[in-house]
């Protein structure tokens, strides 16, 4: 790694963390008042519904996967719009012109993105902290998923801002696949209540796992299996070297 540039490399990661805090406002108060309200609300539930094969209140169950909702679609949207903004603003090219490689600024840029949403998912955390006893949660494990999670939708969002110009593509993505694919990973639900013809959907769902993993962080009782962590990896790893082979080959990354 003698040829790596730690100056351009901290340059863009420091430069894009600025730039997301300075509109805080957008990025995390609006998306944390969202939740707040939505958590409220299904909060009435409580008092006369209890999902089967969840021992505890439905908000114990809910909350964890309310929080990796939100980290999926930060993760996804900061770094697509961050990337497509600047392609419609000409500064990428400064990017791809400057003597930095195509991996450095895909690790910079990923490694941003990763930091903010955790911030993003802390924040959260703490926010629902009222509505949730987090005295047997687990911060390491609980980070580890959030790691995951974030490399992920961040690899993913990175993907999109890369194969696309226009803001279409993005929100087309954002709206039919994210926005579904984070709803319908076991976030509201346990798959117990499924039929069994359907179970077989979460079974071979990775971010089914992600979830669950997540929400397992925050009581003593942790269930994840050796293959389920390895399809998990496999996962996490398919997408990311995925984006980083598109960028590095500059396949529809320069307009």
């Amino acid at each position: 790694m003698s040829n790596f540039s730690y100056l351009a490399f901290k340059t863009i990661l420091f430069t894009e963390i600025k730039t997301y805090l300075k509109q805080f406002q957008f990025n995390i108060i609006a998306p944390l008042i969202n939740t707040l309200l939505f958590v409220f609300i299904l909060s009435t539930i409580t008092k006369y519904y209890i999902p089967e094969n969840i021992s505890n209140s439905y908000l114990d169950f809910l909350i964890p996967g309310i929080i990796m909702t939100v980290v999926f679609q930060s993760g996804f949207n900061h770094l697509s719009e961050v990337i497509i903004s600047m392609k419609q603003c000409g500064s990428f090219n400064d990017y791809l012109v400057s003597p930095v490689s195509r991996i450095e600024i895909f690790f910079s840029l990923l490694i941003s993105s990763i930091f903010l949403c955790i911030i993003v998912g802390m924040v959260n955390l703490i926010a629902l902290s009222y509505f949730l006893d987090f005295s047997k949660i687990n911060l390491l494990k609980s980070l580890y998923y959030l790691i995951l999670a974030t490399t992920t939708f961040s690899s993913l969002g990175a993907l999109v801002g890369f194969l696309s110009y226009t803001w279409d593509v993005q929100s087309s993505v954002s709206t039919f696949f994210i926005v579904p694919i984070s709803f319908f990973s076991g976030s509201f639900f346990s798959i117990d209540a499924l039929d069994n013809n359907l179970k077989f959907i979460f079974e071979y769902n990775p971010l089914y796992y992600l979830i669950m993993g997540f929400r397992n962080s925050f009581s003593e009782f942790y269930a994840i299996t050796y293959s389920n962590h390895f399809f998990i990896h496999s996962f996490v790893l398919f997408i990311f070297i995925s984006t980083l082979f598109v960028f590095k080959k500059g396949y529809k990354v320069i307009n």
